[in-house]
């Protein structure tokens, strides 16, 4: 994947969210044979009453890798369908980056973890932009999501944020299911500890609800998983973590 993709602000109040129209997005840069694109991130930011949000006040990130030369044609494709498909009173940003050597994703990784505890302004934003070189652009409204755009493309690039769309049924609560079975899936790359480390193929854990969430940690996509409660009992050290759990990344 050699670009990131950060949209921000789609929505309003009783529609679908941001990350449902940027999954749509997906699917139409794929059909059309312009790019490949990864799992979309969702990143959650600063809530405060100085911020307009519609109910999180989180941005929705993937990766693309391009099928042809130039990446305007799929900037162009982004913004059209910004304009014509995001809810009227929404104010969608879009933030593009290509992975070069050159980025400096310090300066972008700190933007998005300052706008996890601050208001940050479109002012900043717009001068960070230039001063990366990213494609920073608004859509719609008052064009605030350029903000949350910025912010969560910092975020994906700092690769231990957010979590990703889509819930999966990966066994019954209590069934005991081996790490490697797990890692089976395309989507899940590992199972670690909160803290992060990896448990080794040959492990067991419980299954602690009945959906699973895949969140991103050192880049990768991975499920967490806790201490398990009955493992006096039943010897299993792990299980994953609930739903609620998960909104915790």
């Amino acid at each position: 994947m050699n670009y990131i993709v950060c949209i921000d602000d789609t929505d309003m109040p009783g529609t679908r969210g941001t990350g449902w129209l940027v999954e749509g997005l997906c699917g139409i840069l794929e059909e059309k044979g312009l790019a490949r694109t990864s799992a979309v991130s969702r990143h959650q930011l600063f809530v405060h009453e100085d911020i307009p949000y519609t109910s999180h006040n989180s941005s929705m990130c993937f990766e693309l890798s391009l099928k042809q030369e130039t990446i305007e044609p799929v900037i162009n494709l982004m913004a059209d369908f910004l304009e014509t498909r995001s809810e009227k009173g929404s104010d969608p940003g879009l933030c593009v980056a290509e992975m070069t050597e050159g980025l400096d994703r310090e300066a972008l990784i700190e933007f998005g973890r300052a706008a996890k505890v601050k208001v940050s302004s479109k002012t900043a934003a717009y001068a960070l932009a230039r001063q990366t070189g990213v494609h920073l652009s608004e859509h719609g409204g008052t064009g605030q999501g350029v903000v949350g755009a910025l912010a969560g493309l910092g975020l994906r690039l700092l690769g231990n944020d957010g979590r990703y769309r889509g819930w999966y049924h990966l066994g019954r609560p209590g069934d005991i299911v081996k790490v490697e079975t797990l890692c089976a899936y395309p989507f899940v790359d590992q199972l670690v500890t909160r803290n992060g480390d990896p448990l080794p193929m040959d492990a067991h854990v419980h299954i602690g609800s009945e959906k699973t969430k895949t969140v991103r940690m050192d880049h990768r996509r991975v499920i967490v998983v806790t201490a398990n409660e009955d493992a006096v009992h039943t010897g299993i050290p792990f299980r994953t973590i609930t739903k609620k759990e998960a909104k915790e990344y």
